[in-house]
């Protein structure tokens, strides 16, 4: 079950040709190692791999009437390749083939998937500099707290798709893994050493230990990586759709000229991206449960997880490039409004600072309740009646006898709070100076 939103690369490496086409080529590959072993004659692998092919069609012919795939596809060789085909598939059960071809299949939408993740990594870290000095609030609960910057913002999910860039890469090759070890995993046929030629032959490593299946918690392992990939995705478009929101608009997803967000209601800007992008994160991270649910099969293997992986693969990854890509775009052509920033970040006349004006009264001798509750008052009236808060604390005896009018103006400094940006730029991309700029702020 291939999605719609399928790119060709993806929907090719998911496609029933290219997955007969896999088996095909482990098939070839076992084949050629064995006669190499004097198990099966050279001129029967020379035969094979010569010869073997197979039509699609008559795979599916084939198998409507055995209904098996794997004997559709050997009986669908076989027919072309004539006598020498008795040594095709020799020695092999089905899942020697199918869990190794899988693997083979993971490997390459695998390829895809970094690829992706490396480029939503560049556009987080161009934008980021982009932003590095534009104040904004930063919210707790949806609530005003202290300044930060978008930048900081946008460098803290460049360093969480650093760490999925990692955490994929050890789940991708966990998956690198082929097994050759017979119908129980005992390699009555043949050996531990023919597996590691074969798997090496075709660029994987063999398991260590296996039944008829490679064993499912590396396919969980994947699966619930790219479910945290998605939660990623979800996150950073959860706060675009925030930040789009009428009341805040500090950001908001490209929308062109003849774009229109609502048949009813001609002003809408609808953040239909982000929207999609956190809908389908949600596929993603139930076929990770599904992948869970795969781990315990019956006693040396039963076939209940071979339904459900030909959804839940080919459909998280196609679903994650997907979203790799929407996300990427969504930020790249994003528009900021630092001016909105602005206004949101003074609307509350200096509750932001609160924080500060406590420090620096409990380090001119108040004790910390006291100073807490000279801040909270005003604050607490700042909020209700609409009043500047910072022109409340200047008229505050409590507080201006002890703290001096230019302490208390530095309590309210902006670059005060946001001194350490640049060093926590530093340390997430590890350089102290800014690549260069891939395009201009944009915005309307």
């Amino acid at each position: 079950m291939i999605p719609r939103y399928t790119r060709p690369e993806m929907g090719r490496i998911w496609s029933d040709e290219n997955r007969f086409r896999t088996w095909l080529a482990v098939e070839i590959a076992a084949t050629e190692t064995l006669a190499e072993a004097g198990m099966v004659p050279k001129a029967a692998a020379k035969a094979i791999r010569e010869r073997a092919d197979f039509k699609l069609e008559r795979i599916n012919q084939i198998e409507a009437e055995v209904r098996h795939d794997v004997i559709a596809f050997t009986i669908a060789v076989a027919e072309i390749v004539g006598p020498e085909a008795r040594w095709f598939h020799y020695g092999l059960t089905s899942n020697d083939v199918v869990d190794t071809a899988q693997a083979l299949l993971i490997g390459q939408a695998s390829k895809i998937i970094t690829e992706d993740l490396q480029k939503l990594s560049a556009v987080l870290e161009r934008r980021a500099w982009e932003f590095k000095d534009t104040p904004m609030v930063g919210r707790t609960h949806g609530i005003h707290a202290e300044p930060i910057t978008f930048g900081f913002k946008l460098a803290n999910w460049y360093s969480e798709t650093q760490r999925n860039i990692a955490r994929f890469q050890n789940a991708a090759e966990d998956m690198r893994v082929g097994k050759f070890s017979g119908a129980v995993g005992t390699f009555a046929h043949l050996s531990p050493e023919i597996e590691e030629k074969i798997c090496a032959r075709l660029g994987l490593k063999a398991a260590a230990v296996s039944s008829q299946v490679i064993q499912r918690d590396r396919h969980a392992s994947y699966l619930a990586t790219l479910a945290v990939i998605a939660s990623t995705l979800d996150k950073i478009a959860t706060e675009v759709r925030h930040l789009q929101r009428t009341e805040v608009r500090e950001a908001e997803e490209y929308f062109s000229k003849k774009q229109k967000g609502s048949s009813a209601m001609p002003h809408k800007r609808n953040p239909v991206t982000s929207e999609q992008i956190s809908g389908l994160a949600r596929i993603v991270r139930s076929n990770a449960q599904a992948g869970f649910e795969n781990v315990a099969l019956w006693h040396e293997r039963d076939i209940s997880h071979s339904s459900v992986e030909r959804v839940i693969i080919p459909d998280s990854t196609t679903l994650v490039d997907y979203m790799l890509q929407k996300t990427a775009n969504l930020i790249d052509t994003m528009f900021v409004y630092p001016e909105r920033m602005k206004a949101n970040l003074e609307s509350t006349g200096g509750l932001v600072f609160s924080g500060q004006l406590l420090l620096d009264l409990v380090e001119h001798g108040v004790s910390r309740e006291d100073a807490y509750r000279m801040v909270q008052r005003n604050a607490m009236r700042g909020w209700k009646e609409g009043l500047n808060f910072r022109e409340l604390v200047l008229v505050d005896t409590d507080i201006t006898s002890r703290l001096s009018r230019e302490q208390i103006n530095q309590t309210f400094d902006l670059k005060r709070q946001l001194r350490n940006i640049h060093k926590i730029f530093a340390r997430v991309f590890a350089r102290t100076e800014s690549p260069a700029a891939g395009g201009a702020t944009r915005a309307e």
